[in-house]
């Protein structure tokens, strides 16, 4: 696994490729594998790059290959948070239904909080069945800038 980190309008950023995948997004905050090695590669740079793009309201659809690591379940959920458009929401209950479960709304926000790349997988776009911005990795004031990044950009407000 190679990791880079690198500034961006949100912080730093440490984004690590195993195989041709990009497989983690970390924030300042956090700490990704200590058996990374701290290095670059062109689809290191290329996701930072549609980071960068889409912070900038200028990508709304991240095209790098991922892959996330986690249980069958969480593949599930990833999946269909990857369908929640740009600037939309859903619940955790309407990701659950999604599912076939609508039981699992817990289950899918203990998924959520594990997803290993945020922002490309939009996890940021799951609120509470109140509406309320609830959980995330990166702290609430950022899952709500995030957001609101995306309603300007669909105003054409960025």
């Amino acid at each position: 696994m190679i990791i880079s980190f690198q500034q961006t309008l949100i912080g730093r950023v440490a984004i690590a490729e195993c195989c041709g995948a990009i497989t983690n997004l970390g924030f300042a905050s956090e700490t990704l594998s200590q058996q990374a090695e701290i290095g670059e590669t062109e689809l290191i740079r290329e996701a930072f790059r549609q980071i960068d793009a889409y912070l900038a309201g200028q990508l709304r659809l991240f095209s790098v290959p991922i892959a996330p690591s986690g249980t069958p379940f969480m593949q599930r959920v990833w999946k269909i948070l990857s369908t929640i458009p740009y600037g939309a929401t859903l619940t955790y209950r309407e990701v659950a239904v999604a599912m076939g479960n609508p039981l699992a709304a817990r289950a899918v926000g203990m998924a959520n909080n594990r997803n290993p790349v945020p922002i490309l997988i939009p996890c940021h776009r799951v609120i509470g069945s109140n509406g309320a911005l609830v959980g995330y990795r990166g702290g609430l004031g950022l899952k709500k800038r995030l957001l609101e990044l995306e309603l300007r950009s669909l105003s054409g407000k960025v």
